[in-house]
């Protein structure tokens, strides 16, 4: 996830570089793009890419902490075995 969240980053800054030089180049489709749309297409992009790190980061240690051993105070307590419970005859009165 982390190396994504890079890849995006790059690839959003070198759309805003060139978006703010020459719109016309990464918004080909459009008649007339303006340089508004590069900034809003460019904050979009840039919350998807914090926010893809910070999960790459979050999964990242949450990974790590499962991987450490148990401690040693942390001793399993056995657990009681069920009994099962005598059924009572059924009686029709």
């Amino acid at each position: 996830m982390i190396p994504g969240a890079i890849d995006l980053g790059i690839i959003t800054i070198l759309f805003f570089v060139i978006g703010m030089i020459k719109p016309q180049w990464p918004l080909f489709f459009m008649k007339k793009p303006s340089r508004f749309i590069i900034v809003v297409v460019t904050t979009i992009l840039f919350m998807i890419t914090a926010t893809l790190y910070g999960e790459g980061i979050r999964r990242e240690k949450m990974e790590k902490a499962a991987k450490q051993p148990m401690s040693q105070s942390t001793v399993p307590v056995p657990a009681p075995v069920p009994v099962p419970v005598p059924e009572k005859p059924v009686t029709k009165e």
